[in-house]
């Protein structure tokens, strides 16, 4: 008897000290989402990225392995607003996952909780790669990353119910540190206040609204196409009455042509992490920011 009491004791302790099970698979398009996903989510959440920081996300192949995850996904976060137009409708038809649909609790985008910007007055593909619900690289301003964290904390909540406190106290933990880091990558980011800079896409105008950068040009002639050597040589003459500091492109992109420019005008290429995992530094959300600024201070001195 006293070792039938003994072994329920120790198994009731070992169920104590064992590690919660994840409650939801996650698919995120991007690793943003899937940072700010285990951010809010802790040991509740899985968490799988269709996407690295060194991969453009317009353009990526709906793999086997993808696939896999995509059938199994509680939650798939996607940036939205046509940024995955070119693969994530063949993932979501191949997947047979009724859960994680678009008009499904499952399916999440980003980019419906931030204002937009860049909405086209026009849709004309002969501009070249444009988004009809607006600019989606919304994840360069750390206010839009605070706006898209309260949705979709609820959304874990809605999703796992059982758990919602959970979220809700991870979420106002996370806000409570982002709000203060975003004070201090504020006062850290003054100096860029105004600072004229060409971009080599057009891929940072929230991250240009949040600190004031002043875009003076972009190298592609329109979203999506590359520069000719004419066209380069018309930024350059632009930017030789127009004096720049730097030039910016993320770091998934061909440097090749911002490094031309960088040359022959003498001012810094600045090849930003863009995303979780697009430098050393970047490790997670508020590394992402921490290096962002560090890159952009180091060439503005």
């Amino acid at each position: 008897m006293k070792n039938m009491l003994k072994i329920i004791v120790l198994a009731s302790l070992s169920a104590f000290s064992l590690p919660a099970l994840a409650s939801l698979n996650i698919l995120a398009c991007e690793p943003e989402w899937g940072a700010l996903a285990t951010e809010l989510g802790g040991e509740r959440v899985t968490v799988y990225n269709a996407t690295t920081a060194l991969q453009d996300p317009h353009q990526i192949q709906a793999r086997p392995s993808l696939l896999a995850h995509a059938r199994n996904a509680d939650l798939l976060a996607c940036t939205g607003a046509e940024l995955e137009a070119g693969w994530l409708p063949i993932l979501l038809r191949q997947s047979g996952n009724a859960n994680i649909q678009p008009g499904r609790a499952g399916y999440f985008e980003a980019a419906a909780y931030v204002r937009m910007l860049e909405i086209p007055a026009r849709l004309d593909r002969a501009e070249g790669d444009v988004h009809a619900s607006g600019n989606p690289h919304i994840q360069t301003d750390p206010r839009n990353i605070a706006l898209v964290a309260d949705a979709l904390a609820k959304r874990l909540g809605q999703l796992d119910p059982a758990n919602a406190a959970h979220y809700q106290a991870r979420h106002k933990a996370f806000a409570d540190k982002w709000q203060a880091a975003i004070q201090r990558w504020e006062k850290q980011a003054a100096p860029l206040k105004g600072m004229p800079v060409v971009v080599q896409h057009k891929a940072f105008p929230y991250l240009s609204r949040w600190l004031g950068l002043h875009e003076i040009a972009s190298l592609e002639p329109k979203p999506g196409v590359e520069p000719s050597s004419g066209h380069l040589g018309e930024v350059l003459a632009q930017i030789s009455r127009q004096p720049v500091k730097m030039v910016l492109r993320a770091a998934y992109q061909d440097g090749r042509s911002s490094e031309w420019l960088a040359e022959r005008a003498r001012i810094h290429a600045v090849a930003l992490p863009f995303t979780v995992g697009g430098s050393e530094q970047a490790r997670d959300l508020f590394g992402l920011f921490d290096d962002t600024l560090q890159k952009l201070l180091a060439a503005a001195k």
